[in-house]
């Protein structure tokens, strides 16, 4: 009777273990590919950057989200406070006290 519960922890602990391992070459596309049937992608500031002198309007915001790339896309002015958590899928516009975005970035 132990033999039957040390061989099936055996079996077990074995099983475990290889559900842990993986393969450096072919893990890495799968990745990629799996993120952006997900969506998300990173964004790219610079393509949003013709915002930068203009005020910031909910269409300014959505038309800058499109062309970064980004998944969102937040308005920030200069007392705002923000979550600091960085993600590469969202782009931030920072604004001054009148409304004017002076900053495209993106986290």
């Amino acid at each position: 009777m132990p033999w039957k519960y040390a061989s099936s922890g055996l079996v077990l602990v074995a099983a475990l273990l290889a559900g842990c391992s993986t393969t450096s070459e072919s893990s890495k596309p799968a990745e990629s590919s799996a993120a952006t049937e997900l969506g998300h992608s990173r964004c790219d500031a610079a393509a949003a950057q013709f915002a930068v002198g203009k005020p910031a309007t909910p269409a300014l915001l959505e038309q800058a989200r499109v062309k970064a790339g980004a998944q969102t896309a937040r308005v920030l002015g200069p007392n705002d406070m923000i979550t600091m958590e960085y993600r590469s899928d969202r782009l931030n516009l920072n604004t001054d006290q009148a409304a004017t975005v002076n900053r495209v970035n993106c986290g």
